[in-house]
């Protein structure tokens, strides 16, 4: 287990404030990943009726859940792991780096509201630097790679073509390492892991990391920003 996942492990088990300076202390003394704008992607999943799944990687959970929870049309956005076996989805285990398992959040959405190529554009613009390998920030390790867990061929060509349009626009300054698999499942993270930015807004590191995400947002996707985050634990209460 990596010293920064076991420093983050230790805030979400102990809620001890010291733990959570020294882990903000061990970050890089920059700021978080700046956005990039970029176009729309040029083909995009066909609309259709009923509630719609996209499942992606881009770093710790924590800022990724807590960005689609401010985006119009989500309506639930699930911290958990995909890549793996269910026997190693936790978060003790995904430390380790071996499981396959990469931090991903599965995104219910409404095509109606909002597309699943829009669910991409925003993964690509502000929830993360798809250039960086096996790493976002100061996390370190295969379970932080960036990732695209297609539930179907449609999804999946749209995710390739994206990328690929975005590499021959040359809108990142190093090509997109980002890998497009199909989602073989997805396993809800522990319960301490949900709504974790809106619940720690004042812990350094979603401060340092995170609360730029949404602020980036805000910004470059105005149209599609809502100020009341969607949380898990709101959703759980209506279903």
């Amino acid at each position: 287990m990596s010293p920064r996942h076991f420093s983050r492990l230790s805030l979400a088990a102990a809620a001890i404030g010291t733990l959570a300076v020294a882990a903000f202390a061990a970050a890089p003394s920059r700021a978080s990943e700046q956005a990039v704008v970029i176009p729309a992607p040029a083909v995009d999943v066909q609309a259709a009726d009923g509630i719609q799944t996209a499942v992606i990687a881009g770093g710790c959970f924590w800022g990724v859940q807590g960005v689609y929870q401010h985006t119009a049309g989500v309506l639930n956005a699930v911290s958990g792991y995909s890549g793996g076996s269910k026997m190693t989805a936790n978060y003790t285990m995904i430390g380790t780096g071996t499981t396959g398992h990469a931090e991903a959040v599965e995104i219910k959405y409404d095509p109606k509201k909002i597309s699943y190529g829009k669910i991409l554009q925003i993964f690509f613009s502000v929830v993360h630097d798809p250039t960086q390998l096996n790493r976002q920030g100061p996390d370190i390790g295969t379970q932080y790679r960036s990732a695209i867990f297609t539930t179907n061929d449609e999804q999946k060509k749209v995710a390739e073509a994206y990328i690929a349009q975005l590499n021959a626009a040359k809108v990142y300054k190093k090509p997109i390492v980002t890998k497009v698999g199909p989602l073989q499942a997805f396993y809800p993270a522990e319960d301490y892991h949900q709504d974790y930015l809106t619940l720690h807004p004042n812990q350094p590191y979603i401060v340092f990391n995170d609360i730029p995400k949404i602020e980036n947002l805000k910004k470059i996707f105005a149209e599609n920003y809502v100020d009341q985050p969607t949380l898990v634990r709101n959703a759980k209460a209506t279903n």
